[in-house]
């Protein structure tokens, strides 16, 4: 029989779940392979573009969209468990895939994740031209990699987060050619500093960090702020950044905004997990597609010179 797509993977692999406490992607494939009857030769099919397994990339992007919309988790990198929203759905399965549907939309739009081709994708797909539909493919690839991004941090310990955001900053030029521009503070009695980075060799200028790596419906308030504020006048600093895995209330960012003398820049969940992939910090180039067009120049020019011989 055809390879499933992934969206007809998506309660096959919850009901495993449903028995077992927790999963490894790869352990998914043989269950799943009974399933839907696959031969083996189906199983093994690669993508013509050599990008792979067929059956084995539809089933991680069918968990990827289980874990987005909140029906499993992953306890950490690759493993997934079953959530009680998932065991509550699995009975009316039927549902389930307008769950995502409805889920995965509202997230996206929360976490200003859609680029304008994204939501011309959902309005129509049919009348896309196939430019577009490329683009809004990568968009989707993106959002289901800043997902993974923000899981792994979270599977982190706090002093881990606050190594890689220091990190984060000097790969975005921050620092500069400075030797050991940036470093984590002491894990106690940091004063509200979690890491600092140098802007010039002798110290004069420096930008101090404070790091949450809360869960992502956590909201940071003014109070935060208020206290990381604190600690940037006590070391006689007005740059400041304020990096989580969360978000910000209101109030916070009004706050921030109302700030004079002291320029504080706040980084939520989504900037992280995109400055993250921008910057490649821990990633690596799956592959890399290229798509030509026809040289105008060239071919004007060739057509001129049949002419005028």
């Amino acid at each position: 029989m055809p390879i499933p797509v992934h969206d007809e993977i998506r309660v096959p692999a919850l009901e495993l779940l449903k028995n077992k406490d927790i999963i490894k992607l790869k352990e998914f494939e043989q269950p799943l392979s009974k399933v839907f009857n696959l031969t083996h030769d189906e199983m093994i099919e690669m993508y013509s573009s050599g990008n792979g397994p067929v059956f084995y990339d539809r089933i991680s992007w069918a968990l990827s969209y289980l874990n987005m919309a909140g029906l499993v988790q992953k306890p950490k990198r690759g493993y997934y468990q079953i959530t009680d929203i998932g065991l509550n759905l699995l009975n009316t399965p039927n549902k389930i895939n307008d769950y995502i549907a409805e889920n995965t939309k509202k997230r996206q739009q929360v976490q200003s994740l859609q680029s304008t081709k994204t939501q011309i994708i959902e309005e129509d797909i049919k009348e896309l031209t196939p430019h577009e539909k490329i683009y809004s493919a990568y968009e989707d690839i993106k959002t289901s990699i800043y997902n993974d991004i923000i899981d792994t941090i979270l599977s982190k310990t706090p002093r881990e987060f606050e190594k890689l955001v220091v990190t984060l900053l000097q790969k975005m030029g921050y620092g500069g050619e400075i030797k050991d521009s940036g470093k984590v503070t002491q894990y106690s009695n940091d004063k509200g500093i979690d890491g600092i980075i140098k802007e010039d060799v002798l110290g004069f200028g420096r930008i101090y960090i404070q790091a949450k790596r809360y869960k992502r419906d956590n909201k940071i308030g003014r109070e935060d702020l208020n206290k990381f504020v604190g600690a940037l006048a006590g070391s006689q600093s007005n740059k400041g950044v304020f990096i989580t895995t969360s978000s910000f209330n209101k109030n916070a960012l009004e706050y921030a905004n109302s700030l004079t003398g002291i320029t504080l820049v706040l980084i939520d969940g989504k900037k992280l997990a995109k400055y993250i992939y921008e910057y490649s910090l821990g990633m690596q180039t799956e592959q890399v597609i290229e798509i030509k067009k026809l040289d105008s120049d060239y071919w004007d020019v060739l057509e001129d010179d049949e002419i005028y011989t």
